[in-house]
């Protein structure tokens, strides 16, 4: 989760880092998509959602010598409030 924008133009760069990064991991195997995900009440509290293939293939990733690379635009606005930075969640159940 990322505590990312206190103020418009901060907003409009996380919003530019974002783009960055999604183009970088548009060419990842196994990388289906992903979101910036703006909470309603909070417009500053954004989330990245991104949808891997399998769980292999998101570790594989996770594992090689890109990924720092590829997430780095994003790095600076994560929120260090909080124990980890990311979380990985898998579906339990859909509909």
């Amino acid at each position: 989760m990322y505590q990312f924008a206190r103020d418009d133009d901060e907003l409009t760069a996380v919003r530019a880092a974002y783009h960055r990064v999604s183009e970088r991991l548009a060419k990842v195997p196994g990388m289906l998509g992903n979101e910036l995900l703006r909470q309603p009440h909070d417009p500053g509290s954004l989330v990245v959602v991104s949808r891997w293939a399998s769980m292999a293939a998101f570790q594989e990733w996770e594992a090689g010598p890109r990924h720092r690379d590829d997430t780095a635009p994003l790095r600076p606005y994560r929120d260090t409030r909080t124990g980890t930075p990311f979380a990985v969640y898998q579906v339990d159940a859909a509909y």
